[in-house]
This record gives C-alpha cells, structure tokens and sequence, in this order.
C-alpha cells in the first residue's frame, strides 16, 4: 500500500549540538493508520512531526537532508505548548482563523465554533475571551479545537492531554478518538492508558533517534520490556513497577507538625479586580509535601502565582511566622518552577540558566561549577549544556527549569506540573530529587494532575474548585474521590 506519509534518509542537527539527531532515518505511514511514537525525552519525537509536516524545515528553520519528504495533503498539528499554536490573541478569532481559510460563510462560524469547543469540553459565555487569561488545560483544549477545526485527512498530535486533568484527558482522548476513526493518527504521548486500545502500532526509539521497535503494541510491549525500562519510556504499569522497586527503600520521615513553613488566613489572590484564588485557613509544615489537585482552570496556577507573590493579594500569608509584605527578598526563602518553563529562561546556555542565581550570590566560579555540574548529570541535561535553552525538547526544558530553580536550596519549593512531558526515567528522577530535598527539610508545594505521585509521594493533598481551597487533607484514602 502506497505510504500517506514518509521520510527516507532524514539526517538532522540543531545548532550546537555535538551530533546528528537523525542519521539516515526512514519511516512511512499508511492511510488510516493510528500510530504511537515512543522515547525517551530528547530523542527526536516532536521534532519528527515536525518534519513530517513540512514545518521543519519550511517554517522552523533547522539544517536538515533527506532524500524524500511526503508531506499529506490535508493535516493538523497540535503542539507540545499551547502558546506556540495560537495566532490570535482571543477566542472567538483563533478559531475564526481557521474558519476564514477554509472559506467557511460568516454566518455558520458562530454554530461551527461552539460545535468544536464542544467536543473538547469548553464553553464560554463570551466567545470574546481573552486567551492569556485561560489556564494552561484550558488552552490545550482550545489547540485541540483549532485542529479539529480543519478537518484534517491526518492529525499529528504532540502530547494533546500534557496539562489536562485526569477527566479532561479522558474527555479529549475519546473525542480524538471518534473524530479519528477515518483518520490517520501519529501521536506522540506520554499518558499512554488512554489510547494504548485507540492505536495498532507502536514505533520505539532511542535517545538518538534511531528505531529500536516497530510493529504492533501487542509486540512492542511484551518483547522490548527490557529496552523500555533501560530507555525510560511510558509503558502499561510502570507506575506498578516502579513502586515495587521502591519498597526496599526507607519509609518517608514524619511531618514535623510544630514548625510551620506556611501559614494562609482569609488569603485571596486576585487577577485585576476580579479574586480569583481564595483560602480560608491552610497550614503548610516544615518538610511537607502538598499536592495541589483541581481541574483545568480552577485556580491551582493561580494559588501559586499568589504565595509567590507575583500578582495582589490580600489576607494574612506568614513564611516561617513572619509577614511575607515584610520579608525583603521572597525569593531567599521561596522559589517557583512555571507551568511553562520558557517563562523562566533568562541566559542563552543550558549552563549559565543553572549558574545564573549562584553568580548573583557571588559565588565563585570554581563553586558555581561543581554545583552546576552536579545539577546538570542528576537531570541529564550535561551532554547539552551549552545548548540554547528554547533548543531543548519540552522534556528536557521542564528539567532545566526545575535545576534552575533549586540550584540555590531555598526551604520552600513551589511546582506547577514538574513531571508533564518527561520520560519515565526523568519522571522517576525528578521525584526522587524532589524526594531527598523533602527529606532534607525543605517544604514542597506542587500542582499536579498525576495521582500516582499524590499517593506515592506527597504528605496530603490540597483539592481546589472554582477558585477555592475546599480540602486541605486530602491523603491516600480519599484519592478516589478528587478523580
């Protein structure tokens, strides 16, 4: 059968990287095919969507050989990152964009829009709203809109439930699925239980970009057990099997109850005018680790964005008993990891993002770089330390972010989804780095919609709704009901 679409001898490397990504690479797809592409972080597999688009090298400009190239005719691209897929600043005219190219009449587009917004669980009584002021779910859904939009022949979709909620991944993997039946469908995705029934073929790869497997999921999955796991990568559960390795490991250390890190009364966060965060009363103790649950665009960013105090807020906040209007420096004390990691880079090299607030502390070069070494091989990210941060996968991006942000140790830690878009093995190590951090006294606040690491990693949970903190104890028990 004649191939929809296909690359055959692809060579690629970005700026500044020591090697080749693809050597010689080959892969086609046939029409109606629902594939899953799997590797580890970093091994090429957004960057292959891309390529089969036609996006690189057409529009992302990045040195690349191939003697053949098929690009399909009709197709969708859903991006890793929300942000980079928009090109209208509000609603209504993101999708009227889409709508206008196809040369849809006016007066059909208003049914149209809301017919689509539909299908990925949104709906707003404005059309006219502002996309920025959406959360990062709430702008997956609208991406995913948007393709649909189109119609596609082919849709190529780059983690389409990253920041979606446990109901909402739900939601859109059955609406991709009955608007994919015809379809053909590549899909590179983390969350795997989900579509691991919708799709027939699994292509393995390396970390460097190499196929290890390709066949059906039945075979890859039961016959590279071994590579997966050596590689990293996602598979039906891992999470099982990564606890039982855990069990030799020493239980969690007690809470120390009297030592208060944080401490929220009658505190609201507002946006504008508007409150948009709001906690009655919540303790946070030293050496905790709270996971924050809610659904997509209930104020779990938000919460965090107050405690950091990057927008107004009002009500009694106290770090370690005092007023935190009256501490200097938030950030001696607090540090933050965004939601989108892009938001935090400031230098052009993966290892100056690390030494960048050591140098601001003065520390001397030799200190700064064991530190950043250190960082750097306990989130493999050495062999790209003098890459431009914005040329990292998104994986590898949350990874630096999240070194970046502890480099200095402070006692408290704020997260907004640490772990979306990482591997397994990246997913495991960052937990664990989080872990000996938590161990060693300093007090973690994350924002989650993963509820393995609820049960297996945080002291309790924190459930917010439409802006309030309703549970503040939420533990392994009542897990079930927060789904």
């Amino acid at each position: 059968m004649t191939s929809l679409t296909n690359v055959k001898d692809l060579r690629l490397k970005f700026p500044g990287a020591e090697s080749l990504l693809f050597k010689d690479f080959s892969l086609s797809f046939r029409k109606g095919e629902k594939v899953l592409l799997l590797g580890p972080s970093g091994s090429g597999k957004s960057t292959l969507l891309q390529v089969l688009t036609g996006l690189i090298p057409n529009s992302v400009e990045v040195p690349m050989k191939a003697k053949e190239v098929t690009v399909p005719d009709s197709w969708g691209f859903l991006f890793q990152d929300p942000d980079t897929q928009f090109c209208m600043p509000y609603v209504d005219e993101e999708l009227a964009f889409v709508l206008e190219n196809l040369q849809i009449p006016r007066e059909q587009m208003q049914r149209l829009m809301k017919h689509y917004l539909q299908q990925v669980g949104l709906h707003f009584d404005n059309l006219h709203t502002n996309i920025q002021t959406l959360s990062g779910g709430m702008k997956q859904r609208l991406a995913i809109a948007s393709v649909l939009a189109l119609e596609p022949d082919v849709l190529f979709l780059d983690e389409p439930t990253a920041m979606l909620d446990p109901e909402g991944t739900k939601e859109v993997w059955q609406t991709i699925k009955e608007v994919g039946e015809e379809k053909t469908v590549i899909i590179v995705e983390h969350k795997i239980e989900e579509i691991v029934n919708f799709v027939d073929r699994v292509i393995l790869l390396s970390d460097q970009g190499t196929i290890i497997a390709d066949g059906s999921k039945e075979e890859v999955f039961a016959e590279f057990k071994d590579v997966l796991i050596e590689q990293g990568i996602w598979y039906p559960n891992v999470w099982n099997d990564y606890i039982e390795s855990r069990r030799k490991l020493a239980p969690k250390q007690s809470i120390n109850q009297e030592k208060t890190a944080i401490s929220l009364s009658a505190f609201a966060g507002f946006r504008g005018k508007e409150k948009k965060i709001d906690v009655g009363q919540a303790n946070v103790y030293l050496g905790e680790w709270i996971a924050v649950l809610g659904k997509n665009g209930a104020g779990k960013s938000t919460l965090l964005h107050a405690l950091m105090d990057l927008i107004k807020t009002k009500g009694s906040y106290t770090i370690f008993d005092r007023d935190h209007k009256k501490i200097k420096t938030l950030t001696d004390d607090v540090t933050f990891v965004f939601q989108n990691p892009e938001f935090q880079f400031v230098t052009n090299s993966v290892y100056e993002e690390v030494a960048y607030t050591l140098r601001l502390e003065k520390w001397s070069e030799e200190r700064i770089s064991a530190r950043v070494d250190e960082l750097l091989e306990s989130f493999r990210l050495k062999d790209h330390k003098q890459n431009h941060p914005y040329q990292l996968s998104m994986g590898q991006k949350r990874r630096l972010s999240v070194a970046a942000a502890i480099v200095k140790e402070q006692p408290i830690l704020l997260l907004d989804e640490p772990t979306f878009g990482q591997d397994a093995k990246n997913t495991f190590a960052i937990l664990e780095q989080l872990e000996a951090l938590r161990e060693s006294g300093t007090t973690i606040v994350m924002v989650t919609h993963d509820m393995n690491i609820v049960e297996h990693f945080a002291s309790r949970a924190w459930l917010i709704e439409n802006g309030k903190l309703i549970e503040d104890d939420l533990t392994a028990e009542k897990i079930e009901s927060a789904r």
